[in-house]
């Protein structure tokens, strides 16, 4: 199986010319005189590998990427040496390959120690060919290539090291989805196959780690083509939802950071089912927004105008935050008019409020709080969203008609 052929794009940004002017080009895009960690601080033999030299060949570097270290040392006492000498903070990751975190005002910087006799062997046991670059930082000027992750990325290819490195980790089949999603890249046929065919160990992951490449994956800006490679084969099975990802054409209207904050929830719920998200260790606020808009999908459909009147104030509560998710679902011109009323922070219905506060209530009608005056907010919060009520005035006076109401219910 492949990923469906690349979009045009802009092409990937390699530097060019000789080996001396890529090292050149990489260790400006680098920037590591700008890191909180000073590379006099790092023993002789450190390398730079991973994302950071990948994405500095690709020239799509962050502000403050994520830094993978490789050190001929013990990873765990340099680590914990650095956190003291610099004021930051060790994180040990793994005891018994010597690998621990450091974080650094806002930076994180993962250092290992380094996998085999070589920098060469490190390389070789890394997941896919792209992320098996390093390039020497004490002292700087080697670029080690073992694998030909270069003319992957010349190519816009994905190619897994070995079958082996995939299943000693089996996060890795996620990752290379993750990665297509974010880099417009083809994964290889063989590569392909061999995600397909472990698919089922993905679950020996840790859930958290599973989590946050999905999490990663549905906000890329190709996440379109992985996604669809990703309901191809059994990777997400025991958590999977049977949602339908929106389509690229389901944002039409919609601003960047609407779409920003929309298609990411869409997709993963799509994706994940309510209990796939406890199984994965979601935090119970994603779960919640995960749940919330599942249930006003399939509750509302293509008219949600049809709603009663309490059900629409309830939706309108509930995804106050997350509308544009849902709105990805509803045709034009509905989409647009509802967009349009989520962006007045003044619509009373699009952004429910009460139009007064319990205190001001009970000093007003002098009754005490409890369940009665949480009935009463709540009614007063529903005639103020299909505006039978707009001031203070009119909002008490409604209030002493709900008493009255009340009272004579009783």
């Amino acid at each position: 199986m492949h990923m469906p052929p690349k979009a045009v794009h802009s092409p990937i940004l390699m530097v060019q010319g000789s080996g001396d002017a890529l090292l050149e080009q990489l260790r400006a895009r680098l920037a590591p005189a700008q890191w909180p960690l000073p590379l006099k601080h790092l023993p002789k033999g450190t390398a730079l590998v991973g994302g950071a030299v990948r994405d500095g060949l690709l020239n799509r570097l962050q502000d403050q990427p994520d830094l993978d270290l490789v050190v001929p040392t013990d990873a765990i006492a340099l680590t914990e040496a650095l956190a003291q000498e610099l004021h930051g903070t060790c994180v040990v990751l793994d005891t018994e390959r010597s690998i621990a975190r450091l974080v650094l005002g806002g930076w994180t910087v993962d250092i290992a120690r380094q996998d085999g006799d070589r920098i060469e062997d490190d390389l070789w046991r890394r997941d896919y060919r792209l992320n098996a670059i390093g390039v020497s930082l004490q002292p700087w000027g080697q670029l080690w290539d073992p694998t030909g992750g270069l003319n992957d990325l010349q190519q816009g290819c994905l190619t897994a090291v070995s079958e082996t490195n995939l299943t000693d980790d089996p996060l890795r089949l996620l990752r290379g989805l993750r990665l297509a999603a974010e880099i417009p890249l083809t994964i290889c046929s063989q590569t392909m196959g061999w995600i397909d065919r472990h698919a089922s160990r993905l679950p020996e992951a840790a859930p958290e780690r599973i989590l946050t490449e999905l999490q990663r994956l549905v906000r890329g800006d190709h996440a379109d083509a992985a996604i669809a490679t990703l309901k191809s084969v059994p990777l997400l099975r025991p958590w999977a939802a049977e949602g339908q990802p929106p389509a690229p054409a389901d944002t039409e209207g919609m601003s960047k950071q609407e779409i920003g904050v929309a298609l990411p929830l869409a997709r993963l719920t799509a994706l994940i089912s309510d209990d796939g998200m406890i199984q994965l260790r979601a935090s119970r606020a994603l779960r919640q927004r995960c749940e919330r808009l599942r249930f006003w999908q399939q509750r509302t459909g293509l008219a949600p105008e049809c709603l009663p009147e309490t059900d629409r104030l309830r939706l309108h509560d509930e995804l106050e935050r997350d509308l544009p998710a849902l709105a990805l679902q509803l045709p034009m011109p509905e989409k647009e008019i509802w967009l349009r009323r989520w962006r007045d922070a003044d619509d009373p219905l699009f952004h429910p409020r009460a139009p007064i506060d319990g205190n001001s209530l009970v000093k007003a009608l002098e009754i005490q709080p409890g369940p009665l005056l949480g009935r009463l907010l709540h009614h007063l919060k529903l005639e103020r969203a299909f505006q039978r009520i707009q001031t203070t005035t009119e909002a008490i006076e409604e209030a002493k008609h709900f008493l009255t109401r009340e009272s004579e219910a009783l």
